[in-house]
């Protein structure tokens, strides 16, 4: 049966064991609302525009703001965001501050995500 596009059971019949194991496994809730505030950070189309960029190399603001078409307050107020949610860090080199990825997996989720809307 379907309620909407949704498809349920016909009846209604918890099963103990599987609800036992399912708990048993949940990570607790700051872990989960952390992990949907990490997701929230990739629902914006600037800022995976930003990490894309930064997969090809380390960059300066001024120099995002002129590779992507845009202002370099609006670069920098998406890197504020990007950089909170720890998926790039800065560094000053001179006057400029060079922004990189955080680390190898902000790589792999941007991937992976990629593959998964490609299949």
């Amino acid at each position: 049966m379907a309620i909407g596009d949704v498809e349920h059971c016909e009846r209604y019949e918890p099963h103990a064991d599987r609800i036992r194991e399912v708990n048993a496994r949940m990570p607790d809730e700051d872990l989960l609302y952390d992990l949907a505030e990490l997701f929230k950070v990739f629902g914006d189309s600037t800022r995976i525009r930003i990490l894309y960029a930064l997969f090809e190399r380390d960059i300066c603001v001024c120099d995002l703001a002129e590779a992507l078409r845009m202002t370099q307050s609006a670069i920098s107020h998406q890197l504020r965001i990007l950089k909170r949610a720890r998926l790039v860090n800065a560094c000053r080199d001179g006057k400029s501050v060079i922004y990189s990825l955080a680390d190898d997996h902000v790589r792999t989720m941007i991937e992976q995500g990629r593959e998964h809307i490609e299949e």
